[in-house]
């Protein structure tokens, strides 16, 4: 990708012992094309020097609000009017509470209140501190500003703890920036998507459901939305933030999902089904709660509908992509899926053993279409869902040119 040719990265390190990673994602945003300027707040220069980063970006780095000789070079102003992006990597907690809350008592946080340009960030701390109510509060302020989050990752950390709270490596947050630098892919298409699971009611306490988090939809609304398409996202019952700018509606059974989806689809250009729908659903639903009396209990299920089998189906269907969640035989049984239902793309995940997707932060797919399948190696499910997004556009224009003229 050429995405960083050319573009003005202005790169924030704040105190944390991630910050040794900042020095080789400035050098390689520099071998990618860009131009980098840093600006380092106190804590930061306990981890790394400024002289390391001024010998990679080339540039004095800037790290004192108040230096004599800063307007008559690059004071905050000029640096918040240069830069294409603003990234900070890492964003300790300290300074994404000051963003959250419009806080400018440093250099940086100065130049990021300064700037009109888009602003990402890549998290790193302590487990607990990431999980704690209060930072947790701070990001969902960022993300309705529309603030892209970066990680964190989840992993072994400096303290001894092992949880989210790693920043992203290097190579990840600069995939994040290219794909973000693309053009907009799906300008004013109309999206709707389905995400997380749904709940089959037995009785008032008790249903049938699986373990779909809906991270991976959630993501990919957030992605399609990014790429310029106006997205609809339904989805079951899950704990997740709304993607910023995009229409949530919020559903819990089977029924209530294709229901929501045939209200929805009469102007819908891409149809994407991420949602773990039940296939079946109780005949009955207790109006009470079933008393544990006999040794066994028997349900009788019914067979819930098939919504993007219905979508594809439509007289003048959009382009539908499916998920295919499978234990074994991925390869099979997406292909039979791809077939049976007659859709144009399908993209399968593992969700068994170690390397199940479900309600983890990481995924990796294998795509199918009519022409073959190729595959999508293990990452965040953010950056996931923008390299999908792009193959989703690839196949979408492809498959309808003249709806681009």
């Amino acid at each position: 990708m050429e995405e960083l040719t050319g573009k003005n990265i202005l790169l924030g390190i704040t105190g944390g012992i991630a910050a040794y990673k900042s020095a080789v994602l400035c050098r390689d945003l520099i071998r990618m094309g860009a131009e980098v300027r840093v600006i380092m707040t106190e804590a930061a220069t306990h981890f790394i020097t400024p002289l390391t980063l001024q010998a990679l970006s080339g540039h004095p780095v800037h790290s004192d609000l108040f230096a004599v000789e800063a307007e008559h070079g690059m004071g905050h102003i000029k640096l918040a009017r240069w830069a294409d992006r603003v990234l900070i990597a890492p964003a300790s907690a300290q300074t994404i509470a000051r963003l959250a809350h419009g806080e400018a008592d440093n250099l940086l946080t100065t130049t990021v209140l300064a700037s009109e340009a888009p602003l990402l960030i890549a998290p790193a701390m302590n487990t607990v501190m990431w999980q704690d109510a209060a930072m947790q509060g701070n990001i969902d302020l960022m993300l309705a500003r529309g603030v892209t989050i970066l990680g964190p990752a989840s992993g072994d950390q400096a303290c001894g703890e092992d949880g989210l709270g790693r920043m992203l490596e290097p190579s990840e947050i600069i995939e994040h920036l290219q794909l973000q630098l693309q053009p907009e892919l799906l300008v004013g298409k109309n999206i709707v998507i389905t995400a997380g699971p749904t709940w089959e009611a037995i009785d008032p306490v008790r249903g049938l459901t699986n373990h779909s988090s809906g991270k991976m939809g959630f993501a990919l609304a957030s992605a399609l939305h990014d790429a310029g398409a106006n997205v609809k996202l339904i989805s079951g019952p899950v704990h997740l933030r709304p993607p910023h700018g995009v229409d949530c509606i919020n559903i819990t059974s089977a029924l209530e999902m294709a229901d929501t989806v045939k209200d929805n689809i009469s102007d819908c250009d891409i149809f994407v089904a991420v949602a773990a729908v039940a296939d079946y659903r109780p005949v009955t639903n207790a109006n009470q709660k079933i008393k544990k009396k006999a040794e066994t209990l028997t349900l009788e299920l019914v067979r819930n509908p098939d919504i993007l089998a219905m979508v594809a189906a439509l007289e003048n269907a959009p382009f539908t992509v499916g998920f295919a969640a499978e234990t074994e035989n991925i390869t099979e049984y997406a292909a039979q899926k791809l077939a049976e239902k007659r859709i144009d793309l399908i993209a399968a995940n593992p969700v068994s053993g170690d390397n199940s997707a479900f309600d983890s932060e990481s995924n990796e797919l294998t795509l199918f279409d009519r022409n073959g399948n190729s595959h999508l190696s293990r990452c965040s499910k953010s950056l996931l869902a923008q390299k999908l997004t792009k193959e989703i556009a690839q196949r979408y224009h492809e498959t309808y040119p003249a709806k681009d003229t």
